[in-house]
């Protein structure tokens, strides 16, 4: 039993009120089981299955590699890992991009086969019509605004965005699009501290921040990257909690040093037939008994 067994499953409208409440909301990508319960027993309040997966679990060079099947096929396994926390998948490139009706099949399959809560989609004022059809099908939306990784290439890299007066202002309409058209929350990513301090005031739905400063209702780091889990270039936003990297590759040193020695497995390690039955068997087929 998990210290957060008894505390309330959390929902769309719990994480829509934190804002008003002044309750920072905390936020972690998960893209297994295991990461997902131990995130969850933990007491996180949101998972998002996120289609940065591509880059830490499956070793793609970007996002824009990733499949619906891929990301439906992570969100179940978290889904059977979390208890208490929303879950929320990922859509991934051309999920939404082809059509409204793609856009609301797919968000549709998170929800009924994948076992998510809620979908984020990426993009601003271009993508309302897509929000707005998928909320239309009762399915709940987070925004994401800002550096959106689905659209490097047109960004020319994974560049903090709003460094421009008009930018910025476009990055403060954008948000409020969103929320006029019913996003429950939005991701900032990559953008000023200044800016994200600004929409966060101008919304009444929370702000999540990845790599935009202080000011947001909550915050979000990949699962990966908090834990110390790679050995790549982490962004200077990162803040490494422990550095499971370097205690892994330890540990599986350690393992292999002790199977090369004999030393792994013991005695205590390892099972032992009944007294009468070894001494048979060891004398049948002229084994010498270990000492």
């Amino acid at each position: 039993m998990s210290g957060t067994d008894f505390l309330p499953k959390i929902t769309i409208p719990d994480i829509f009120a934190r804002k008003k409440e002044g309750r920072r909301i905390s936020m972690i990508t998960a893209y297994d089981y295991p990461s997902a319960q131990v995130a969850d027993d933990a007491g996180i309040d949101i998972i998002l299955v996120g289609d940065s997966l591509g880059m830490v679990v499956l070793g793609y060079e970007n996002t824009l590699k990733v499949t619906m099947e891929e990301m439906i096929h992570h969100t179940k396994a978290a889904a059977r890992g979390r208890k208490r926390a929303l879950l929320i998948g990922d859509m991934p490139y051309l999920s939404y991009h082809t059509s409204v009706e793609d856009a609301v099949r797919n968000a549709g399959r998170f929800v009924q086969e994948g076992g998510a809560e809620g979908v984020k989609v990426e993009g601003g004022r271009k993508r309302v019509r897509v929000i707005r059809a998928i909320l239309d099908a009762e399915i709940p939306v987070m925004g994401h605004i800002g550096l959106t990784p689905q659209s490097i290439h047109m960004m020319g890299g994974y560049k903090v965005q709003g460094r421009i007066f008009e930018k910025a202002e476009e990055l403060v309409r954008d948000a409020k699009i969103l929320e006029e058209e019913g996003v429950f929350s939005i991701v900032l990513e990559g953008i000023p501290d200044e800016l994200s301090r600004i929409i966060s005031s101008e919304l009444k739905i929370p702000t999540i921040g990845i790599g935009a400063g202080r000011y947001c209702d909550g915050q979000v780091l990949v699962f990966h990257d908090l834990l110390g889990f790679n050995s790549c270039y982490l962004p200077k936003f990162v803040r490494k909690y422990a550095n499971l990297n370097d205690e892994v590759k330890s540990s599986i040193r350690r393992f292999i040093s002790d199977v090369q020695s004999g030393d792994f497995p013991s005695d205590n390690e390892s099972y032992s037939l009944p007294r009468d039955v070894a001494e048979k068997l060891l004398m049948k087929y002229g084994v010498t008994a270990a000492d």
